[in-house]
């Protein structure tokens, strides 16, 4: 039986603010799921929404894990139990080196039950696997003793973002625009390192504007985000659709869900 990531009628708000307004999403192990939308629809809420991020405030609907109601559970629980998210903006986190940072995080999602103090991965394991990921993603070794994040380009931030999907081997991946602020030859990479390490092991969600983070990760399912919920799904033709001609035709298909979004729009550029 595949190991399923179920959203069901998810409704979610932001100090107060409802952003998403009935949210269903089925995704299962091993598929590659697009989500496109505008600015403001929506999409990076449900990312965090799904991670448990405390800022955002579950209102209606569920999250499960085959079948199992993940709606109390913190972001840590969530983490352990296999699902990742690579952020749009990773924080930094001066004095903290990649690789303790990697070793504790991977063991702590390998081995759910284990107790603060208890052992972690053995070094010899832990540094003989992160060289081969770091080989794999092209990735100096001198990577893993810089500080998290500190002083990190935008291009070597998603590289970290990817670096820690691939130590974490989780079950279900959100990328949250991975591709963002990347030049055309990162976003190549970005797409190459995301389709080795994903493969047949994950259920991955890529939140993006653009098609090429897809050139090598086509999607089994598109789905399309417009104030606030998913109106259409579709295959690789849906995405290729959307990034040259934009959302005209869905905004024109969905009036209802289009007037949300300019709702939405004008309270966020007020707020």
């Amino acid at each position: 039986m595949s190991e399923t990531l179920k959203i069901t009628d998810l409704h979610v708000a932001v100090e107060g603010k409802p952003i998403l307004r009935g949210v269903n999403l089925t995704i299962n192990r091993g598929e590659t799921h697009a989500l496109m939308g505008p600015n403001g629809s929506g999409k990076s809420t449900l990312g965090n929404a799904i991670m448990g991020h405390p800022s955002y405030d579950v209102t209606g609907g569920t999250i499960e894990i085959n079948g199992q109601d993940i709606m109390e559970w913190d972001a840590s629980e969530r983490a352990r139990a296999g699902i990742f998210m690579a952020f749009q903006r990773p924080m930094s986190i001066p004095g903290v080196k990649m690789a303790d940072f990697l070793r504790h995080a991977a063991t702590n999602v390998r081995n759910p039950e284990r107790k603060e103090g208890e052992d972690l991965i053995p070094m010899r394991e832990f540094r003989k696997e992160l060289k081969e990921k770091m080989s794999q993603l092209r990735m100096d070794v001198e990577f893993a003793r810089r500080y998290v994040n500190d002083g990190f380009s935008g291009g070597e931030m998603k590289r970290a973002e990817i670096l820690q999907m691939a130590m974490l081997r989780p079950k279900f991946a959100i990328l949250d625009e991975t591709d963002s602020g990347l030049d055309v030859d990162a976003v190549k990479l970005a797409s190459q390192s995301i389709a080795e390490i994903g493969g047949a092991e994950m259920g991955i969600l890529i939140i993006t504007h653009h098609d090429k983070l897809l050139d090598y990760n086509a999607p089994d399912f598109t789905h399309v985000m417009l104030g606030g919920k998913i109106v259409e799904t579709g295959g690789v033709e849906l995405a290729q659709e959307l990034y040259t001609q934009g959302y005209d035709r869905i905004r024109a298909a969905y009036p209802e869900e289009a007037a949300l979004e300019e709702e939405l729009a004008e309270e966020t550029a007020t707020a």
